[in-house]
């Protein structure tokens, strides 16, 4: 390998799939590989086989489904992100009922997508996980939405110790924003996002932007 090849394989984002439907799985891989800067590291049918490569070859971002037979989408993505803290999921799948995204979330995911996205709109969110969003679906992303309209008491109190500099950031982040989107909204460096984001994980007492979804429903 020369010494660009060895630059474009480092610049390039490594996906692994999780499908159980052949056609759809070699649809993707088309996908994945026909896209500039996006390189498929691994394909498997079903969650044991995705354990045991993706432990090895540790994808940078993930597209699971949901439904594949023995253990759930879910049960592997929980299963993996204790594997590979690094690796992002973003969940493809056609559920779209809340408790789907809601345990997807739970068990963290950093996405959630419709099979019915367009292949362009699957490449853009995963390289918004690669950088820190956390891309949805529309429709799903208004049943999301929908949730913050009641929080919980303790998410209020919580959410009354943050500055209003770091609230401004928090309601960025629930929109999917990448924190570079953030920085240019709020026209300050990426760095600042990054110290924002962590105060505000301290705050909440939360590791993830799903874990920021999720307190909403204590």
């Amino acid at each position: 390998m020369g010494v660009s090849d060895a630059i474009l394989s480092l610049s390039m984002i490594t996906i692994g799939i999780v499908e159980d439907n052949r056609d759809l799985r070699a649809s993707l891989k088309r996908m994945v590989e026909a896209a500039p800067g996006y390189k498929c590291v691994c394909v498997c049918e079903t969650a044991e086989d995705a354990l045991e490569q993706m432990a090895t070859v540790k994808p940078e971002v993930v597209l699971m489904d949901i439904h594949l037979p023995n253990r759930s989408g879910i049960e592997c993505t929980r299963r993996l992100r204790d594997m590979c803290p690094a690796t992002q999921v973003l969940i493809l799948t056609v559920y779209e009922d809340y408790d789907s995204i809601l345990n997807a979330l739970k068990a963290g995911a950093s996405g959630y997508l419709l099979k019915r996205s367009s292949s362009r709109d699957i490449l853009k969110a995963i390289a918004e996980v690669k950088e820190g969003g956390a891309p949805m679906s529309t429709q799903i992303a208004r049943k999301v939405v929908a949730s913050f309209r009641e929080p919980s008491k303790s998410s209020q109190s919580a959410e009354n110790s943050l500055s209003e500099r770091e609230a401004e950031v928090l309601a960025f982040m629930t929109q999917g924003h990448s924190e570079k989107e953030i920085a240019e909204k709020m026209h300050v460096s990426v760095n600042t996002i990054k110290s924002h984001r962590k105060h505000v994980y301290q705050k909440l007492h939360v590791r993830s932007r799903s874990e920021i979804m999720l307190r909403y429903h204590d």
